[in-house]
């Protein structure tokens, strides 16, 4: 063990263990859940002492299931907990049906109590949903973002894979959980003993609140041609009003021509086609992630109508935005990490 590490095991040899309140929402996300968990068994073991503990908290019958199909032993119901402790709310498929009256309840009050929360995966929906995020930064899965910045408008949502402010905690979803423990058990413990963590579990690159969650517009279409790349990040910021061809090739300095060779050579569609699908893509993730009107969902997507929104959805899908919906029975949900 280095000078160091011996420090700051002697430092916190008299302290309480720091806990963890883990609020396992009905099919959450197994990853997420193991990424935060893991680190701090490995911290403890690292140390040589109890640094953290945790339990698993929940509603209902003292059981609840990942999206896995895992079932996890609940340690706690909704209860009263230590105004030191620190919440993390496990989300995960159905994050909306799962974000019930009484966790809503229960988040609010240990809030007003100064408890610490955050939200792992789609954790972050129940605490927007419990009001904790207004007037902060948050992030959440990459594929529930369209729908989350509909409906929190007041949240300052980011595309970072984990976003600490305050006592406010979110993360994107999978591995991200770990880097946000690497980073607080850093603040607490520092960096020699977040590092010898990260090693136990070979994570070699540990990603800080600066990095974003997706991959880089080249790795996504396996092209790495600068201007193709420029114009796509162009198209994915001018969704709900839509960009000609003709002004998206002034912006990069080609003209239409070279811009419809360019996706065609690299992409086999047209730039008109390519947007569309893009369009198309967040007008599905609004109708399964949120209650929208489809009328809301086509303007928020750059359709002039419902009528052209519902013929091009249909040429796409082969079912209409209204059958779409209904066969979700309501509201869908992605199925996220």
């Amino acid at each position: 063990m280095s000078v160091i590490l011996k420090k700051a095991t002697s430092i916190a040899k008299d302290s309480a263990p720091k806990r963890f309140v883990f609020l396992l929402l009905d099919q959450f996300t197994m990853l997420s859940f193991a990424s935060a968990i893991e680190p701090l068994r490995i911290a403890n073991r690292v140390m040589g002492r109890d640094a953290y503990s945790w339990v698993l908290a929940g509603e209902g019958d003292g059981f609840v299931k990942c999206s896995g199909g895992a079932s996890f032993a609940l340690d706690i119901g909704l209860e009263e907990i230590d105004r030191e402790d620190s919440v993390l709310v496990c989300g995960g498929i159905d994050v909306q049906k799962a974000t019930t009256k009484g966790v809503l309840n229960w988040l609010r009050r240990e809030a007003r109590r100064g408890v610490a929360i955050g939200g792992l995966c789609t954790g972050a929906y129940a605490l927007a949903k419990a009001g904790l995020l207004d007037g902060r930064r948050a992030t959440i899965h990459w594929e529930n973002q369209d729908g989350f910045m509909e409906e929190f408008e007041q949240v300052s949502l980011t595309r970072s894979i984990f976003v600490i402010d305050g006592n406010r905690m979110s993360t994107a979803g999978g591995t991200a959980s770990l880097d946000m423990m690497l980073r607080i058990i850093s603040v607490d413990h520092g960096n020699e003993v977040a590092n010898t963590v990260a090693d136990q579990l070979i994570y070699s690159s540990i990603r800080t609140d600066q990095d974003t969650q997706r991959l880089s517009i080249p790795t996504r279409i396996g092209v790495r041609h600068p201007k193709l790349s420029q114009v796509i990040q162009i198209m994915e910021g001018a969704i709900e009003e839509p960009i000609s061809p003709a002004d998206l090739a002034e912006d990069v300095g080609m003209s239409t021509r070279q811009l419809e060779r360019l996706f065609r050579r690299y992409l086999n569609r047209s730039p008109k086609r390519y947007y569309m699908e893009l369009r198309l893509s967040k007008a599905r993730n609004l109708l399964m992630q949120t209650d929208m009107s489809v009328i809301n969902v086509a303007l928020a997507c750059g359709f002039a109508s419902p009528s052209h929104f519902s013929k091009c959805y249909r040429a796409h899908y082969s079912t209409t935005p209204y059958r779409e919906r209904g066969t979700q029975g309501g509201v869908s949900r992605p199925a996220t990490l």
